[in-house]
């Protein structure tokens, strides 16, 4: 490739930064060591796939979105909806330009694209990654009310109330009715609680 990939390269380290990067929002909930951005965007990227496929929707651009759905987070940290109320929020698309400023063009522009298009909220595939968001946070607060932070309900509360598609809000519910370990219980043959 004779494209200069040093612009790629930086974003990549950039990048790294997110695995540090804490949740902030859980720090008023207790949460002493919250997950990072990073961990949360994976399992995004997971429940955006599900919901898409259920959805009739493309399950592989739906995790598309959802993996990049917060990478402007590295220049911005993660601010948390009070902390939103004070402080100017950053414009996700502006951010992605900095971001991808000096790449070669033909990624730069599909990186400024995808994250317009989640910004957006108007294809089915944004709708997905939108909910797979909202849904991420819910199962986090319910994992976390379960290590004994009983403030995480507002958060399993508020998340599931902010879901759009059918497909999610079911999945919700059935993620409601389910204990946190009966995947492991299951895989072990035991008894289901």
């Amino acid at each position: 490739m004779a494209e200069d990939l040093s612009a790629v390269a930086r974003f990549l380290y950039e990048a790294g930064t997110l695995k540090q990067t804490r949740r902030t929002g859980w720090w008023m909930a207790g949460v002493r060591d919250p997950e990072s951005v990073a961990e949360h965007s994976w399992r995004t990227a997971l429940l955006a796939t599900i919901i898409a496929k259920l959805e009739g929707a493309d399950p592989a651009r739906a995790a598309y979105l959802a993996v990049w759905h917060d990478s402007q987070e590295t220049r911005t940290g993660d601010v948390n909806h009070l902390g939103k109320k004070y402080a100017q929020q950053a414009d996700p698309q502006a951010v992605t330009a900095d971001q991808v400023a000096g790449m070669p063009e033909i990624l730069a522009s599909a990186l400024r694209e995808l994250v317009a298009e989640y910004e957006a909220k108007e294809s089915a595939e944004a709708i997905c990654a939108r909910d797979a968001d909202k849904l991420e946070c819910m199962i986090q607060g319910i994992e976390y009310k379960a290590q004994g932070y009983e403030n995480a309900q507002r958060w399993i509360d508020n998340s599931r109330g902010r879901l759009i598609t059918k497909s999610a809000g079911e999945l919700a519910d059935a993620v409601l009715a389910t204990g946190s370990l009966d995947w492991l219980r299951k895989a072990l043959g035991e008894k289901q609680t």
